[in-house]
């Protein structure tokens, strides 16, 4: 995180600006419900710090978002705008907001599973169809459109489905 201290209004309102900036290969979700974007801080008049975190370190969709989390803010106002980013802590699919998890389901893209870090280890590993909730699924692909995704393929409704990968 960038600051331990409370956000300032500014930087509560930046935040929510590029929170907003949707991802470039998952365009239904925001930055913030991904749960990449760390921080953001004012570092002075005109200038923002904004920290985000990559779903994996190579991940080529980052220079798109750093982009256009710039463009974003230089429109609100922002003459220097300074994008870094942060690999400590690691991003996680739990870091995907429950908003993001609907809206991934919504858009055919079955969510990644949550993983409760001091609950049991589930026995199953069964991933349910977006399209008509079945838990008989089979898996086509280790990789689909993109590197975090799999293509799995519904046994009861016979629709292929994209599902975002667990980390």
């Amino acid at each position: 995180m960038v600051t331990d201290t409370a956000p300032t209004p500014l930087e509560t309102e930046l935040r929510r600006l590029a929170g907003a900036v949707p991802d470039p290969e998952l365009p239904v979700l925001t930055l913030e419900e991904l749960g990449v974007l760390r921080g953001v801080r004012v570092e002075g008049p005109g200038r923002v710090r904004i920290e985000l975190t990559p779903t994996y370190t190579g991940c080529p969709a980052v220079e798109a978002m750093s982009s256009d989390i710039e463009r974003v803010l230089h429109d609100h106002g922002m003459e220097h705008v300074s994008v870094v980013r942060v690999l400590s802590p690691a991003w996680s699919t739990d870091d995907i907001s429950a908003e993001g998890r609907r809206k991934l389901a919504e858009f055919g893209i079955a969510p990644p599973r949550s993983h409760a870090a001091d609950g049991p280890v589930a026995l199953t590993l069964s991933v349910r169809c977006p399209h008509c909730g079945s838990t008989d699924t089979e898996l086509l692909s280790r990789f689909s459109s993109t590197a975090c995704k799999a293509l799995r393929r519904c046994v009861a409704c016979r629709e292929p489905f994209d599902h975002f990968k667990e980390l």
